[in-house]
């Protein structure tokens, strides 16, 4: 009896269960704080439809986009077989927007992957060597941006001829001295941190220290800066196309079918519209989830 007593007479201890709370690393925490954004969430839905349809073309295109008619031209939106009419040629609208996706979003998004790719690895390396090889290398640089982008793109385009290589060849040398400089810059004020100070003091080598601590530091700048512009690319890749030094007919692609319909602009006006709306559905989309990648990349892993 008096042992239970003392028992009971004993002070309870609550032991308060504090839930874990898990460390999310950076991409982790780049990915949830995207997921947070509405307007990115529906832009990159949009373009997935866009790229998806784009890719999946055979199966999704209602028509042969480059089956013509005559007795078919120029045809209303709702028309029966025709869900956007048709062009000056009586080809199906819609299915030539498909198709046209293709071309338009590969000379907007490979153009932009080769610019990263050289500028990126040009400016890290003349950010981290600095000196006469850091002048050299954007003295170079600053020659080609006396021009403006886009008449820099027109010129190379005329230079090299039209055809999609060219033109490919002609965005890339476009958008590597932006990129470059944006990397450069990005290099230079790192080089001289405290973690790379201590991987030279260990002897690492030059190569490893870019690769193993520069480059994962600076590609979240390059990569947000890289996606803004693949809007450009596009619209860039358009205005070629529609001046006749890109893409050739009867190829589908939203530039040229602007140029192929202008002339039909006073007759039937909405399908002449229509692949000019498809570019600016795409740029805005893409610079919208650029803006929310870059928010979201704002935050210290």
């Amino acid at each position: 009896m008096n042992g239970s007593a003392a028992n009971s007479s004993q002070p309870q201890i609550e032991i308060i269960r504090r839930p874990v709370r898990i460390q999310l690393t950076y991409w982790q925490s780049v990915r949830r704080r995207l997921r947070r954004d509405p307007i990115s969430m529906v832009c990159a839905g949009i373009l997935v439809l866009i790229i998806a349809a784009a890719i999946f073309a055979p199966w999704v295109a209602p028509a042969d986009p480059y089956k013509t008619s005559m007795l078919r031209r120029l045809q209303p939106i709702g028309t029966s077989g025709h869900l956007l009419g048709t062009d000056e040629l009586g080809r199906d609208m819609l299915s030539r927007l498909i198709y046209g996706g293709r071309v338009s979003l590969l000379m907007g998004i490979l153009p932009i992957t080769i610019a990263t790719l050289v500028g990126s690895s040009v400016g890290i390396v003349a950010g981290f060597l600095g000196g006469k090889t850091n002048m050299v290398i954007m003295r170079i640089i600053d020659v080609f941006f006396a021009f403006p982008s886009v008449l820099l793109a027109v010129g190379l385009a005329g230079a090299l001829g039209a055809g999609p290589v060219n033109c490919l060849i002609s965005l890339a040398l476009v958008f590597t001295p932006p990129i470059t400089r944006v990397a450069e810059s990005a290099t230079t004020q790192i080089r001289n941190q405290d973690f790379v100070e201590a991987a030279r003091a260990t002897g690492a080598s030059a190569p490893s220290i870019i690769i193993g601590h520069v480059m994962t530091n600076v590609s979240s700048l390059i990569l947000t800066y890289a996606s803004g512009l693949i809007s450009v690319a596009i619209v860039l890749s358009s205005g070629l196309s529609f001046l006749g030094l890109g893409i050739a007919p009867p190829t589908a692609d939203w530039g040229l079918m602007l140029n192929t319909l202008r002339q039909s602009i006073f007759i039937a006006p909405v399908n002449a519209v229509l692949p000019g709306v498809m570019i600016l559905i795409t740029s805005v989309c893409f610079n919208l989830l650029s803006d929310g990648l870059r928010t979201a990349m704002d935050v210290k892993p």
